[in-house]
């Protein structure tokens, strides 16, 4: 009963956010910080990253596509994130910093404003779906991070320090061949595939005076990053005919290509910029027809469609009742184009 009355007020808090391409909306975890939730090829789990006691910071869970059998995956030792599936159906990747230390590393010091680890004893882990893990993909100085997987080439796309810039890279599914994708100065991240595999959209922060330049080196001599600007690109798979296709002088992140690969499904603060309050937007790969998909007045992020393109994932404090306070939702897709 109590799961029917949580799942009820989940589906009618968001019925007030009025967003018409969201339906049956239903909360999958309750109570701690869960984040980046993306779909098995099957679309029947789902893979997360979550802080919740016993660990003191993220690790890597699996759960059931309805939110029941929620595991851990990862060994339980320093920080992870960005867990994805490999295109088997039976094999994980993520990054963690385990065998940098046990303990998670120490968070930066947010006294200064608002930064973003970027810890340099993260590298990608291949594992199977119980945890086993059976090689590790990179072993460059520095971060190695946020990777996604292109199911129909088995491209690996990732963010790297090995250039001795945030770069995009790619590699395959055992860790041979990697390319560098960009090359402009500043930090490029979040890149995803489209669901054919050739395309590529990601987040970028391109640092355009000497200051920002120099504020921006200087940052990432400490592994940090200012995340509060950054722009979308779209490229080709390989990285080329890069473009900008948001100037909102805002923060954007976590793009997603829709099923048919037309559009860009996104979060961004360009309501609020420079807050923390995050909405779904919509927009053409061309960086025509933006369109805001949510309206929570919270954190709402990380989406990412299930295989049949009928679910949307997605990431919110919608419902939270303690202070940073993340869940993991899932909503019918209600495409109107």
């Amino acid at each position: 009963m109590k799961r029917i009355l949580w799942m009820a007020m989940a589906a009618a808090s968001f019925a007030a956010a009025q967003s018409p391409y969201l339906g049956d909306v239903r909360q999958l975890t309750r109570g701690g910080q869960n984040a980046e939730a993306y779909w098995s090829p099957d679309g029947k789990r789902l893979i997360f990253q979550s802080t919740r006691p016993p660990y003191g910071c993220d690790q890597i869970f699996i759960m059931n596509a309805d939110g029941s059998d929620q595991h851990l995956v990862s060994t339980g030792k320093g920080r992870t994130t960005c867990g994805y599936f490999m295109g088997d159906n039976r094999h994980i990747v993520y990054a963690s910093t385990h065998l940098a230390a046990d303990a998670c590393p120490t968070p930066p010091d947010l006294s200064k404003g608002y930064v973003w680890g970027v810890f340099p004893g993260y590298d990608i882990f291949l594992a199977t779906d119980a945890g086993k893990i059976e090689r590790r993909l990179t072993d460059a100085p520095g971060y190695d991070a946020e990777a996604t997987v292109n199911w129909k080439t088995g491209t690996i796309i990732f963010t790297s320090l090995a250039s001795g810039d945030l770069d995009l890279w790619s590699m395959r599914p055992d860790g041979s061949a990697k390319k560098q994708l960009t090359r402009d100065a500043g930090y490029d991240g979040g890149g995803v595939l489209s669901r054919d595999g050739k395309k590529l959209v990601w987040r970028a922060h391109r640092p355009k005076t000497p200051d920002d330049v120099a504020r921006y080196k200087e940052l990432l001599s400490r592994n940090l990053v200012v995340p509060m600007k950054m722009e979308l690109m779209v490229g080709d798979a390989d990285g080329s005919h890069a473009r900008a296709i948001t100037d909102f002088g805002c923060a954007s992140f976590a793009p997603t290509f829709t099923p048919d690969g037309r559009r860009i499904l996104f979060a961004s603060n360009k309501h609020d910029c420079d807050s923390r309050h995050f909405e779904l937007y919509l927009i053409n790969v061309d960086g025509t027809g933006l369109e805001q998909v949510t309206h929570t007045g919270g954190f709402t992020s990380f989406p990412e469609f299930s295989p049949d393109g009928r679910t949307l994932v997605f990431c919110s404090d919608l419902n939270a009742t303690e202070h940073y306070e993340f869940n993991i939702f899932t909503a019918r897709w209600q495409d109107r184009k």
